[in-house]
């Protein structure tokens, strides 16, 4: 799970690209492929701020127990003053730059937030809502270095999670190669290839979702 940068960028002809892609992977099943990207997957301020003042504060400590073994003194009210212009210094960089908040984010932390921007696209894009509950949503949340393969009910009942894996480790290796919109041609022909084999086409099938890459 892994993207190289949050600046990537898809131009027209890769979203024309990654359309293509869908339509022709869908000729050959009845399931439904839908591509989301996001740029971040929460605004984590609140969290970037709280780790930042433990950091603040364990380095006040660290500090403290320099100058007392220096044998210095500072007034108590000077030391807090300096700390809270510190921290409210430290607090108006993460709000005036965004990019720097996710650094102050545990991965596990990042991770949690982009699994549930992934379901909350796949319930808001309705990819939950075909017909045979055959709609696998394919996501990536790039300054998270995240990606994941949402599939239906349907679906899970057939494929295990180690073949959307694959996919995963695949679409990420081409992100972190910058080559983002390769990866997602990519994971939409595995994913047909599943797709196929286990709900091939049929008569009278309908396309009951947009075939498109949606940026958020």
């Amino acid at each position: 799970m892994a993207t190289r940068s949050p600046t990537q960028a898809l131009t027209h002809a890769d979203h024309e690209r990654i359309a293509q892609a869908i339509r022709a992977t869908e000729q050959t099943t009845s399931g439904e492929i839908y591509c989301v990207v996001a740029r971040s997957s929460d605004g984590y301020f609140f969290q970037a701020a709280f780790t930042a003042a433990l950091a603040l504060f364990a380095v006040s400590i660290a500090f403290g127990y320099v100058l007392e073994a220096l044998w210095l003194s500072v007034r108590l009210p000077h030391f807090l003053i300096v700390q809270a212009v510190a921290a409210i210094s430290l607090f108006v960089l993460l709000w005036l730059v965004p990019s720097l908040r996710i650094h102050f984010v545990p991965r596990r932390q990042r991770y949690k937030a982009a699994h549930a921007n992934a379901v909350k696209q796949f319930l808001a894009r309705n990819v939950h809502r075909t017909a045979a509950r055959t709609g696998v949503l394919i996501f990536v949340s790039i300054a998270e270095r995240y990606a994941e393969v949402v599939a239906d009910s349907g679906i899970d009942a057939k494929v295990g999670q180690h073949v959307w894996d694959g996919v995963v480790r695949d679409l990420t290796a081409h992100a972190g190669d910058d080559r983002l919109a390769d990866g997602f041609v990519n994971a939409i022909g595995a994913v047909g290839s599943v797709l196929a084999e286990h709900f091939p086409v049929g008569p009278g099938d309908v396309n009951e979702l947009d075939d498109h890459l949606v940026e958020i």
